[in-house]
């Protein structure tokens, strides 16, 4: 069995369907493989088959902030992953509207799931990619250890609006239109959206390898509904106080 077989059948252990709409939070490297991002990404796709879609962030805040506020989303290269720089150039793939926090897409709900975004003037609003992910049953799909990386939490922060939360108005060009925007920021504090492991139980999380990644797969619509009960009951579940270190 070569490595696309094998990433493959672990892809269908793991409990990834055919027609699945998924979002990928990725380490290359945690894979451990001497297979392409190209490879990788066209796997993924392959085993999504015709009616699914493929969804990978393609966030610019390292290269796009107040003091370098311009946003291409046809130039404007992602700053995270090895993953999302090779995908948002792949033929076929949609890049929804947000200076800093854009998602792309492939597939059958691409355009659904992209489109909504730029109705938003918060990062992950109500019509982001990473929202809209739960109102179609989508999954979030973490390869390597790298929970803490989950954008989804944000908006449940954006509902909730936690008293770490702090919002101030921001202003980009947003593919050449001046656009106004509202920032937001644990002041203070530090995200620990890692934690998400230990409030989800099976089904809802499904833990196991991708080659020699640890891999996590996600039931968005269970995050939601348990992650906005934990940080309503406890609006500091997902943060840590780092002010003691500064």
């Amino acid at each position: 069995m070569n490595e696309l077989e094998k990433l493959g059948q672990d892809l269908a252990r793991l409990g990834v369907k055919s027609g699945d709409a998924v979002l990928v939070h990725s380490s290359m490297k945690a894979l451990g493989t001497g297979l392409t991002p190209e490879q990788v990404l066209d796997c993924l796709q392959t085993f999504l088959g015709e009616e699914g879609t493929l969804l990978v962030p393609a966030l610019t805040y390292e290269n796009v902030n107040q003091e370098h506020p311009k946003f291409d989303s046809q130039e404007t290269q992602p700053c995270i992953g090895l993953l999302p720089r090779t995908f948002w150039k792949m033929p076929g793939v949609e890049r929804s509207t947000h200076p800093t926090h854009s998602v792309c897409a492939r597939g059958r709900l691409a355009h659904r799931l992209t489109v909504g975004h730029e109705m938003d003037d918060t990062a992950v609003g109500p019509h982001s990619p990473f929202m809209q992910l739960a109102v179609v049953g989508g999954k979030l799909l973490f390869i390597g250890d790298v929970l803490e990386a989950c954008t989804f939490m944000h908006g449940i922060e954006a509902i909730v609006k936690p008293p770490c939360l702090r919002e101030t108005p921001e202003t980009y060009l947003v593919n050449g239109e001046a656009r106004r925007y509202i920032g937001m920021s644990d002041f203070g504090w530090g995200s620990e959206f890692q934690r998400i492991g230990d409030i989800l139980e099976e089904p809802d999380i499904r833990r196991g390898k991708l080659l020699e990644a640890n891999a996590y797969l996600i039931d968005a619509r269970a995050l939601l509904a348990v992650g906005l009960m934990k940080m309503r009951a406890e609006p500091y579940s997902f943060v840590t106080d780092i002010s003691q270190w500064i």
